[in-house]
Protein backbone atom coordinates (compact mmCIF):
# COMPACT_ATOMS: atom_id res chain seq x y z
CA UNK A 1 0.00 0.00 0.00
CA UNK A 2 1.25 3.24 -0.95
CA UNK A 3 1.83 5.39 2.19
CA UNK A 4 1.16 9.20 1.89
CA UNK A 5 4.79 10.07 2.12
CA UNK A 6 5.01 8.49 -1.38
CA UNK A 7 2.47 10.49 -2.99
CA UNK A 8 3.01 12.70 -5.93
CA UNK A 9 2.84 16.44 -4.26
CA UNK A 10 -0.07 17.07 -6.15
CA UNK A 11 -2.18 13.98 -4.97
CA UNK A 12 -1.20 14.83 -1.23
CA UNK A 13 -2.91 18.60 -2.19
CA UNK A 14 -5.49 16.68 -3.20
CA UNK A 15 -6.40 15.10 0.29
CA UNK A 16 -5.15 18.14 2.18
CA UNK A 17 -8.36 19.69 0.02
CA UNK A 18 -10.17 16.23 1.23
CA UNK A 19 -9.64 16.66 4.58
CA UNK A 20 -10.47 20.62 4.77
CA UNK A 21 -13.34 20.15 2.67
CA UNK A 22 -14.32 17.54 5.51
CA UNK A 23 -13.55 19.84 8.11
CA UNK A 24 -16.27 22.62 6.80
CA UNK A 25 -18.95 19.95 6.61
CA UNK A 26 -18.26 18.45 10.44
CA UNK A 27 -18.30 22.59 11.66
CA UNK A 28 -21.41 23.28 9.66
CA UNK A 29 -23.12 19.63 11.17
CA UNK A 30 -22.36 19.97 14.20
CA UNK A 31 -20.48 22.48 15.76
CA UNK A 32 -22.90 25.53 14.60
CA UNK A 33 -24.52 25.69 17.59
CA UNK A 34 -21.68 25.48 20.02
CA UNK A 35 -19.80 28.14 18.93
CA UNK A 36 -20.29 31.57 19.79
CA UNK A 37 -20.97 34.02 16.18
CA UNK A 38 -17.30 35.61 16.39
CA UNK A 39 -15.19 31.92 16.58
CA UNK A 40 -17.61 30.16 13.90
CA UNK A 41 -16.85 33.43 11.35
CA UNK A 42 -12.98 33.34 11.98
CA UNK A 43 -13.19 29.54 11.73
CA UNK A 44 -15.90 29.04 8.19
CA UNK A 45 -13.32 31.91 6.54
CA UNK A 46 -10.30 30.13 7.46
CA UNK A 47 -11.50 27.28 6.16
CA UNK A 48 -12.68 28.33 3.00
CA UNK A 49 -9.18 30.05 2.32
CA UNK A 50 -7.41 27.20 3.10
CA UNK A 51 -9.84 24.95 0.46
CA UNK A 52 -9.23 27.33 -1.74
CA UNK A 53 -5.40 27.15 -1.73
CA UNK A 54 -5.26 23.54 -1.39
CA UNK A 55 -7.20 23.27 -4.62
CA UNK A 56 -4.92 26.17 -6.34
CA UNK A 57 -2.07 24.28 -5.20
CA UNK A 58 -2.53 21.78 -8.12
CA UNK A 59 -3.10 24.40 -10.56
CA UNK A 60 0.07 26.60 -9.08
CA UNK A 61 2.50 23.53 -9.52
CA UNK A 62 1.31 23.14 -13.31
CA UNK A 63 1.62 26.87 -13.56
CA UNK A 64 5.23 26.52 -12.54
CA UNK A 65 6.37 23.69 -14.20
CA UNK A 66 4.80 24.88 -17.33
CA UNK A 67 6.28 28.45 -17.27
CA UNK A 68 9.72 27.86 -15.58
CA UNK A 69 10.69 24.12 -15.22
CA UNK A 70 10.17 24.24 -19.13
CA UNK A 71 13.21 26.21 -19.58
CA UNK A 72 15.88 25.15 -17.00
CA UNK A 73 17.37 22.97 -19.31
CA UNK A 74 17.41 25.80 -21.97
CA UNK A 75 20.68 27.96 -22.94
CA UNK A 76 19.06 30.95 -21.32
CA UNK A 77 18.45 29.19 -17.79
CA UNK A 78 20.87 30.50 -16.36
CA UNK A 79 20.92 34.23 -17.63
CA UNK A 80 19.48 37.17 -14.84
CA UNK A 81 16.67 37.26 -17.23
CA UNK A 82 15.24 33.63 -16.58
CA UNK A 83 16.10 34.63 -12.44
CA UNK A 84 13.82 37.35 -12.38
CA UNK A 85 11.30 35.51 -14.75
CA UNK A 86 11.29 32.51 -11.60
CA UNK A 87 11.03 35.44 -9.46
CA UNK A 88 7.92 37.14 -10.57
CA UNK A 89 6.12 33.87 -11.17
CA UNK A 90 6.95 33.21 -8.02
CA UNK A 91 5.54 36.17 -6.45
CA UNK A 92 2.44 35.73 -8.98
CA UNK A 93 1.20 33.05 -7.29
CA UNK A 94 2.46 33.97 -3.65
CA UNK A 95 0.20 37.37 -4.36
CA UNK A 96 -2.88 34.44 -5.94
CA UNK A 97 -3.16 31.89 -3.13
CA UNK A 98 -2.72 35.08 -0.21
CA UNK A 99 -5.89 37.06 -1.64
CA UNK A 100 -8.37 34.81 0.17
CA UNK A 101 -6.66 35.40 3.30
CA UNK A 102 -7.11 39.07 2.98
CA UNK A 103 -10.80 38.84 4.04
CA UNK A 104 -8.99 37.87 7.09
CA UNK A 105 -6.64 41.03 7.62
CA UNK A 106 -6.82 43.41 4.78
CA UNK A 107 -10.89 45.02 5.21
CA UNK A 108 -11.31 48.90 5.61
CA UNK A 109 -12.67 51.64 4.67
CA UNK A 110 -10.77 51.99 0.88
CA UNK A 111 -9.21 48.90 -0.61
CA UNK A 112 -5.41 48.11 0.19
CA UNK A 113 -3.12 48.02 -2.90
CA UNK A 114 -2.18 44.65 -1.73
CA UNK A 115 -5.61 43.48 -1.68
CA UNK A 116 -5.81 44.99 -5.63
CA UNK A 117 -2.98 43.27 -6.76
CA UNK A 118 -3.84 39.92 -5.20
CA UNK A 119 -7.21 39.77 -6.69
CA UNK A 120 -6.18 40.81 -9.42
CA UNK A 121 -3.58 38.08 -9.68
CA UNK A 122 -6.27 35.68 -8.75
CA UNK A 123 -7.79 36.48 -12.16
CA UNK A 124 -4.94 36.51 -13.98
CA UNK A 125 -4.20 32.89 -12.39
CA UNK A 126 -7.52 31.88 -13.52
CA UNK A 127 -7.01 32.87 -16.80
CA UNK A 128 -3.51 31.38 -17.02
CA UNK A 129 -4.75 27.73 -15.81
CA UNK A 130 -7.63 28.12 -18.71
CA UNK A 131 -5.42 28.72 -21.37
CA UNK A 132 -2.55 26.10 -20.42
CA UNK A 133 -5.14 23.81 -20.44
CA UNK A 134 -6.84 24.55 -23.35
CA UNK A 135 -3.61 24.81 -25.26
CA UNK A 136 -2.14 21.75 -23.29
CA UNK A 137 -5.56 19.73 -24.47
CA UNK A 138 -5.27 20.73 -28.14
CA UNK A 139 -1.30 20.04 -28.26
CA UNK A 140 -2.31 16.56 -26.63
CA UNK A 141 -4.69 16.28 -29.64
CA UNK A 142 -2.05 17.14 -32.28
CA UNK A 143 0.07 14.49 -31.65
CA UNK A 144 -2.52 11.79 -31.34
CA UNK A 145 -3.60 13.08 -34.76
CA UNK A 146 0.00 13.17 -35.87
CA UNK A 147 0.61 9.48 -35.03
CA UNK A 148 1.88 8.21 -31.65
CA UNK A 149 4.85 6.90 -33.28
CA UNK A 150 6.31 10.33 -34.19
CA UNK A 151 9.81 10.78 -33.27
CA UNK A 152 10.30 13.89 -31.09
CA UNK A 153 12.46 16.42 -32.38
CA UNK A 154 12.99 19.91 -32.22
CA UNK A 155 9.66 20.68 -33.72
CA UNK A 156 7.99 19.24 -30.97
CA UNK A 157 10.54 20.97 -28.46
CA UNK A 158 9.45 24.68 -29.93
CA UNK A 159 5.91 23.82 -29.71
CA UNK A 160 6.20 22.79 -26.15
CA UNK A 161 8.03 26.11 -25.35
CA UNK A 162 5.64 27.80 -27.36
CA UNK A 163 2.35 26.50 -25.26
CA UNK A 164 3.43 28.68 -22.19
CA UNK A 165 4.64 31.96 -23.50
CA UNK A 166 0.82 32.09 -25.92
CA UNK A 167 -0.81 31.13 -22.65
CA UNK A 168 1.14 33.82 -20.59
CA UNK A 169 0.44 36.59 -23.22
CA UNK A 170 -3.10 35.68 -23.57
CA UNK A 171 -3.20 36.39 -19.95
CA UNK A 172 -1.65 39.49 -20.01
CA UNK A 173 -3.91 40.89 -22.56
CA UNK A 174 -7.21 39.65 -21.18
CA UNK A 175 -6.60 40.71 -17.10
CA UNK A 176 -5.84 44.28 -18.69
CA UNK A 177 -8.77 44.01 -20.54
CA UNK A 178 -10.98 43.18 -17.82
CA UNK A 179 -9.40 45.33 -15.63
CA UNK A 180 -10.25 48.46 -17.43
CA UNK A 181 -13.72 47.24 -17.93
CA UNK A 182 -14.22 46.39 -14.39
CA UNK A 183 -12.53 50.17 -13.74
CA UNK A 184 -15.61 51.80 -15.97
CA UNK A 185 -18.61 53.05 -13.72
CA UNK A 186 -21.76 50.40 -14.15
CA UNK A 187 -23.87 50.54 -17.18
CA UNK A 188 -27.85 51.61 -16.34
CA UNK A 189 -29.68 49.29 -17.89
CA UNK A 190 -33.80 50.30 -18.34
CA UNK A 191 -35.90 47.53 -18.89
CA UNK A 192 -39.35 47.62 -19.30
CA UNK A 193 -41.70 44.41 -17.22
CA UNK A 194 -45.13 44.31 -17.41
CA UNK A 195 -46.76 43.14 -14.37
CA UNK A 196 -50.39 41.34 -14.17
CA UNK A 197 -52.55 43.26 -12.11
CA UNK A 198 -50.36 46.06 -11.44
CA UNK A 199 -52.84 49.18 -10.94
CA UNK A 200 -52.84 51.71 -13.28
CA UNK A 201 -51.63 54.65 -11.10
CA UNK A 202 -48.56 52.47 -10.24
CA UNK A 203 -48.45 52.27 -14.21
CA UNK A 204 -44.42 53.63 -15.29
CA UNK A 205 -43.35 52.90 -11.49
CA UNK A 206 -40.12 52.84 -11.28
CA UNK A 207 -37.35 50.84 -9.75
CA UNK A 208 -33.68 50.40 -9.22
CA UNK A 209 -31.97 46.99 -8.61
CA UNK A 210 -28.77 46.88 -7.37
CA UNK A 211 -26.94 43.76 -6.49
CA UNK A 212 -23.69 42.30 -5.80
CA UNK A 213 -21.77 45.42 -4.83
CA UNK A 214 -19.25 43.31 -2.48
CA UNK A 215 -17.90 46.01 -0.22
CA UNK A 216 -14.44 44.60 1.13
CA UNK A 217 -11.00 43.89 -0.03
CA UNK A 218 -11.68 45.55 -3.24
CA UNK A 219 -14.51 48.04 -3.19
CA UNK A 220 -14.86 50.31 -0.52
CA UNK A 221 -16.30 53.70 0.21
CA UNK A 222 -15.25 55.49 -3.31
CA UNK A 223 -17.02 53.21 -5.65
CA UNK A 224 -19.98 52.92 -3.20
CA UNK A 225 -20.65 56.85 -3.55
CA UNK A 226 -20.57 56.69 -7.47
CA UNK A 227 -22.82 53.92 -6.96
CA UNK A 228 -25.32 55.99 -4.67
CA UNK A 229 -24.52 58.99 -7.05
CA UNK A 230 -25.61 57.35 -10.45
CA UNK A 231 -29.10 55.83 -8.72
CA UNK A 232 -30.03 59.09 -7.46
CA UNK A 233 -29.75 60.72 -10.79
CA UNK A 234 -32.51 57.87 -11.90
CA UNK A 235 -34.81 59.41 -9.18
CA UNK A 236 -36.57 56.20 -8.53
CA UNK A 237 -39.50 55.58 -6.42
CA UNK A 238 -38.19 52.13 -5.16
CA UNK A 239 -34.82 50.82 -4.68
CA UNK A 240 -34.11 47.09 -3.84
CA UNK A 241 -30.51 45.69 -3.32
CA UNK A 242 -30.78 42.00 -3.70
CA UNK A 243 -28.10 40.78 -1.70
CA UNK A 244 -24.41 40.54 -1.38
CA UNK A 245 -23.85 44.10 -0.42
CA UNK A 246 -20.77 43.29 1.80
CA UNK A 247 -18.17 40.37 2.66
CA UNK A 248 -16.82 42.24 5.70
CA UNK A 249 -18.56 42.72 9.57
CA UNK A 250 -20.31 45.57 9.94
CA UNK A 251 -18.56 47.13 12.84
CA UNK A 252 -15.30 46.73 10.34
CA UNK A 253 -16.63 48.34 6.95
CA UNK A 254 -18.88 50.86 8.51
CA UNK A 255 -17.52 53.51 7.21
CA UNK A 256 -17.68 52.47 3.90
CA UNK A 257 -21.24 52.03 4.16
CA UNK A 258 -22.17 55.48 4.91
CA UNK A 259 -22.98 56.63 1.11
CA UNK A 260 -26.13 54.30 1.50
CA UNK A 261 -27.63 56.83 3.72
CA UNK A 262 -28.35 59.25 0.84
CA UNK A 263 -29.97 57.25 -1.15
CA UNK A 264 -34.17 58.85 -1.67
CA UNK A 265 -36.81 56.72 -2.79
CA UNK A 266 -40.67 57.86 -1.94
CA UNK A 267 -41.69 54.35 -1.63
CA UNK A 268 -38.78 52.81 -0.03
CA UNK A 269 -35.35 51.60 -0.03
CA UNK A 270 -35.54 47.42 0.50
CA UNK A 271 -32.53 44.95 1.17
CA UNK A 272 -32.42 41.33 0.86
CA UNK A 273 -29.56 38.74 2.07
CA UNK A 274 -27.42 37.40 0.14
CA UNK A 275 -24.91 34.19 0.21
CA UNK A 276 -21.71 36.43 1.44
CA UNK A 277 -23.78 38.09 4.28
CA UNK A 278 -24.22 34.86 5.98
CA UNK A 279 -20.09 33.79 5.60
CA UNK A 280 -19.85 36.96 7.40
CA UNK A 281 -22.10 35.62 9.89
CA UNK A 282 -22.72 38.96 11.15
CA UNK A 283 -26.00 39.58 9.36
CA UNK A 284 -28.08 40.99 13.09
CA UNK A 285 -25.80 43.86 12.81
CA UNK A 286 -25.64 44.30 9.20
CA UNK A 287 -29.53 44.57 9.80
CA UNK A 288 -29.46 46.85 12.32
CA UNK A 289 -26.91 49.09 10.03
CA UNK A 290 -29.01 49.34 7.02
CA UNK A 291 -32.19 50.00 9.10
CA UNK A 292 -30.06 53.33 10.80
CA UNK A 293 -29.55 54.35 6.73
CA UNK A 294 -33.10 54.22 6.57
CA UNK A 295 -33.04 50.58 4.43
CA UNK A 296 -35.89 48.39 5.45
CA UNK A 297 -34.74 44.19 5.06
CA UNK A 298 -36.81 42.05 4.28
CA UNK A 299 -36.42 39.21 6.26
CA UNK A 300 -39.02 36.72 4.89
CA UNK A 301 -41.74 39.85 4.79
CA UNK A 302 -43.60 42.07 2.73
CA UNK A 303 -44.60 45.47 2.47
CA UNK A 304 -47.10 47.11 0.32
CA UNK A 305 -46.17 49.36 -1.77
CA UNK A 306 -49.02 51.80 -2.54
CA UNK A 307 -49.77 53.92 -4.67
CA UNK A 308 -48.50 57.75 -4.59
CA UNK A 309 -52.03 58.49 -6.80
CA UNK A 310 -54.25 56.18 -4.84
CA UNK A 311 -53.98 54.86 -1.44
CA UNK A 312 -56.78 51.93 -1.99
CA UNK A 313 -53.96 50.54 -5.17
CA UNK A 314 -50.83 48.83 -4.11
CA UNK A 315 -48.91 45.30 -4.80
CA UNK A 316 -47.47 43.16 -2.69
CA UNK A 317 -43.45 43.52 -2.70
CA UNK A 318 -41.49 39.94 -0.32
CA UNK A 319 -38.24 39.56 0.16
CA UNK A 320 -36.68 35.83 0.95
CA UNK A 321 -33.71 35.04 3.10
CA UNK A 322 -30.89 33.18 0.47
CA UNK A 323 -30.83 29.74 0.62
CA UNK A 324 -27.21 29.84 1.71
CA UNK A 325 -28.70 30.24 5.09
CA UNK A 326 -30.10 26.63 5.32
CA UNK A 327 -26.79 25.27 4.10
CA UNK A 328 -25.04 27.09 6.61
CA UNK A 329 -27.64 26.18 9.71
CA UNK A 330 -27.75 30.12 10.17
CA UNK A 331 -29.88 30.55 13.63
CA UNK A 332 -33.49 32.02 12.63
CA UNK A 333 -32.59 32.43 9.12
CA UNK A 334 -33.41 30.47 5.94
CA UNK A 335 -35.39 30.78 2.95
CA UNK A 336 -39.16 30.46 3.81
CA UNK A 337 -41.65 31.85 0.98
CA UNK A 338 -44.58 31.11 3.11
CA UNK A 339 -43.95 33.67 5.91
CA UNK A 340 -42.37 35.75 2.65
CA UNK A 341 -45.68 36.17 0.84
CA UNK A 342 -48.31 36.03 4.08
CA UNK A 343 -50.93 38.41 3.47
CA UNK A 344 -50.08 38.35 -0.46
CA UNK A 345 -52.48 36.65 -2.71
CA UNK A 346 -53.07 36.67 -6.70
CA UNK A 347 -55.89 39.38 -6.53
CA UNK A 348 -52.76 42.14 -6.42
CA UNK A 349 -49.35 41.56 -7.88
CA UNK A 350 -46.59 40.05 -6.41
CA UNK A 351 -43.02 40.79 -6.64
CA UNK A 352 -40.37 38.99 -5.11
CA UNK A 353 -36.57 39.94 -4.15
CA UNK A 354 -34.81 36.66 -4.03
CA UNK A 355 -31.06 36.77 -4.06
CA UNK A 356 -29.94 33.60 -6.17
CA UNK A 357 -31.51 32.35 -9.66
CA UNK A 358 -32.09 28.71 -8.19
CA UNK A 359 -34.39 30.53 -5.11
CA UNK A 360 -36.30 32.54 -7.80
CA UNK A 361 -36.65 28.71 -9.61
CA UNK A 362 -38.40 27.12 -6.64
CA UNK A 363 -40.20 30.32 -5.84
CA UNK A 364 -42.21 29.42 -8.89
CA UNK A 365 -42.52 25.98 -8.11
CA UNK A 366 -44.58 26.49 -4.96
CA UNK A 367 -46.01 29.75 -6.03
CA UNK A 368 -46.34 30.46 -9.78
CA UNK A 369 -48.98 33.21 -9.21
CA UNK A 370 -45.72 35.79 -8.37
CA UNK A 371 -45.74 38.42 -11.22
CA UNK A 372 -41.64 39.31 -10.98
CA UNK A 373 -38.54 38.10 -9.10
CA UNK A 374 -35.41 40.31 -8.86
CA UNK A 375 -32.36 38.49 -8.41
CA UNK A 376 -28.54 38.67 -8.45
CA UNK A 377 -25.88 36.75 -7.52
CA UNK A 378 -24.36 35.59 -10.91
CA UNK A 379 -22.37 38.67 -12.09
CA UNK A 380 -22.92 37.65 -15.90
CA UNK A 381 -20.23 34.99 -14.95
CA UNK A 382 -17.75 38.21 -14.14
CA UNK A 383 -14.72 37.21 -16.03
CA UNK A 384 -14.02 34.74 -18.43
CA UNK A 385 -14.15 31.18 -18.35
CA UNK A 386 -16.37 31.31 -15.21
CA UNK A 387 -19.15 32.52 -17.53
CA UNK A 388 -19.52 29.07 -18.83
CA UNK A 389 -20.08 27.57 -15.23
CA UNK A 390 -21.74 29.98 -14.13
CA UNK A 391 -24.45 30.17 -16.85
CA UNK A 392 -24.45 25.86 -16.87
CA UNK A 393 -24.96 26.11 -12.34
CA UNK A 394 -27.94 28.79 -12.79
CA UNK A 395 -31.61 28.48 -14.17
CA UNK A 396 -31.50 32.04 -14.77
CA UNK A 397 -28.31 33.29 -15.59
CA UNK A 398 -28.34 36.98 -16.74
CA UNK A 399 -31.53 39.38 -18.01
CA UNK A 400 -35.21 39.18 -18.22
CA UNK A 401 -36.63 35.98 -18.71
CA UNK A 402 -40.29 34.98 -18.87
CA UNK A 403 -42.15 32.02 -16.81
CA UNK A 404 -45.56 30.97 -18.21
CA UNK A 405 -47.91 33.72 -19.45
CA UNK A 406 -47.50 36.67 -16.34
CA UNK A 407 -44.19 36.02 -14.68
CA UNK A 408 -40.79 36.98 -15.30
CA UNK A 409 -37.55 36.56 -13.81
CA UNK A 410 -34.63 39.59 -13.94
CA UNK A 411 -31.33 38.56 -13.26
CA UNK A 412 -28.60 41.37 -12.25
CA UNK A 413 -24.94 40.97 -13.68
CA UNK A 414 -24.08 42.70 -10.65
CA UNK A 415 -23.70 46.23 -9.66
CA UNK A 416 -19.59 45.75 -8.87
CA UNK A 417 -17.70 42.40 -8.61
CA UNK A 418 -16.67 39.85 -6.16
CA UNK A 419 -12.87 39.96 -4.99
CA UNK A 420 -11.28 39.79 -8.48
CA UNK A 421 -11.47 43.38 -9.68
CA UNK A 422 -12.02 42.33 -13.16
CA UNK A 423 -14.79 42.00 -15.56
CA UNK A 424 -14.81 39.41 -19.09
CA UNK A 425 -17.80 39.04 -20.77
CA UNK A 426 -19.86 40.49 -18.47
CA UNK A 427 -20.52 44.54 -17.28
CA UNK A 428 -21.17 45.70 -13.77
CA UNK A 429 -24.99 46.96 -14.46
CA UNK A 430 -27.66 49.38 -12.65
CA UNK A 431 -30.74 48.46 -13.55
CA UNK A 432 -33.77 50.70 -14.00
CA UNK A 433 -36.67 48.92 -13.99
CA UNK A 434 -40.42 50.24 -15.27
CA UNK A 435 -43.06 48.38 -14.49
CA UNK A 436 -45.78 48.42 -16.62
CA UNK A 437 -49.35 48.18 -16.30
CA UNK A 438 -51.30 45.65 -18.38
Amino acid sequence: MISFKQLPIEAKAAVAAGVVFFSMMLSRSYLVEKLDFRTRRWLLRLQMALFANTLMLMGSLHVWRSTVTTFTRSSAASSFCFMMWKISVFMFLALAHSSFFTLLFLVAEEPYFFSLAAYTCLGAYIILIFFLFTLGSVEQAYKFLAGRGAKAGTGNKNRTALKPVLAVLLTVVLTVVGLLNASQPPTVNSVEIPVHKLPSTMNNLKVVLLSDIHLGPTVGKTKLAMIVRMVKALKPDITVIVGDLSDAEAKIIRPAVEPLGELESPLGTYFVTGNHEYYTSDVSNWFELLKSFNIQPLHNENVKIISPKSTSDWFCLAGVDDIEADVLRYSGHGMDLKKALRGCSSEHAMVLLAHQPIAAKWALQERPDINLILSGHTHGGQIFPLNAGAYLLNPFFVGLYQVGQNTFVYVSPGTMYYGIPMRLGSRAEITEIILRSP
